[in-house]
């Protein structure tokens, strides 16, 4: 049976509702923790550095991401500029720092969405949604009732606001926020973020209320948690704490996907623990930890990356 996507099942009147009160938000922006307060309906810029219609980079289907989101014909990526963190290791530098992309119609984005369904995409994976919740769900709206229908991914840093998260019940079918840091100090230092730690705790709390586990139907991820966590160089991103939170606190039967492809990019090399890629040792400790905490839905041993296993 073919899954039904979330936003489906929401009544028009409802999902109205909910568009209108995203769009209140930024009148006082406090979409994601910055809180930065300004009005963004009326030219005030906040860290962001978004207004209030769509700013998109790029689109198309993605094979590189989770497996269960490629499947046979790739995850319909849409990759939103800026950004609500400022990770001086970014990989997508030149988007979320330097602003690559143009702000485009609700309507053009809408069709995105539907020309990415025509292509074979399996979802629309909205890569750095946060700061423009309200411009997606509006486009999201047109885009269904022009005949979209296949699961919404959630791609994000983590760094959430429970009252947006909120909002986007029974909208979303899949969220998959990365899981950055366990120090609190450190997240500071590397993405300029304050208390994100224990702000990322209480998103990915309330993301698996509303999802719970990773569903996968004939290799295909149609609604759940998926979580990603980058192991960075010298233990800097805590990863047996956040390990051990997600088994603790989330569930054991969370889909993660450890990642090792960490490399110096945009000012890290200004940082001298952050400028080298990670070991295969430090890899490897990462996925023993995981499987310590009892954690076995683990993206690179159900899918296969080649690493070995240190003695």
């Amino acid at each position: 049976m073919q899954y039904k996507a979330s936003y489906l099942n929401l009544a028009d009147i409802e999902f109205q509702n909910r568009i209108q009160k995203a769009f209140n938000i930024l009148k006082e922006c406090t979409l994601c923790p910055r809180n930065c307060k300004v009005d963004r309906t009326s030219g005030e810029k906040g860290f962001c550095k978004t207004l209030d219609k769509p700013f998109v980079s790029s689109w198309g289907p993605h094979f590189g991401e989770e497996k269960p989101l490629v499947g046979h014909y790739g995850s319909g990526t849409i990759f939103f500029t800026f950004c609500n963190l400022a990770c001086i290791y970014c990989q997508n530098w030149s988007i979320s720092h330097l602003g690559e992309g143009e702000e485009i119609s609700f309507d053009e984005l809408a069709g995105v969405m539907v020309y990415l369904q025509n292509l074979g995409c399996h979802n629309i994976n909205l890569v750095t949604p946060t700061h423009q919740v309200p411009q997606i769900l509006k486009a999201l709206y047109i885009a269904k009732e022009n005949g979209l229908k296949i699961p919404v991914v959630y791609n994000c840093g983590g760094y959430e606001s429970v009252e947006t998260l909120k909002i986007l019940e029974g909208i979303v079918d899949i969220y998959m926020p990365d899981f950055k840091y366990a120090d609190e100090k450190l997240g500071e230092k590397y993405s300029k973020v304050k208390n994100y730690p224990n702000i990322a705790k209480i998103a990915l709390k309330e993301m698996h209320r509303q999802v719970g586990d990773l569903i996968i139907d004939n290799g295909i991820a149609v609604r759940g948690l998926l979580v990603r966590h980058l192991v960075l160089p010298n233990n800097i991103s805590g990863t047996e704490e956040v390990l051990k939170f997600i088994s603790a606190e989330i569930s054991q039967n969370t889909y993660i996907n450890i990642m090792d492809q960490y490399r110096p990019c945009w000012h890290a090399e200004e940082y001298e623990e952050l400028n080298r890629k990670i070991t295969g040792k430090e890899f490897d400790n990462a996925i023993k930890t995981a499987l310590k905490y009892g954690l076995k839905r683990i993206d690179s041993l159900i899918y296969s990356k080649g690493y070995y296993l240190w003695d």
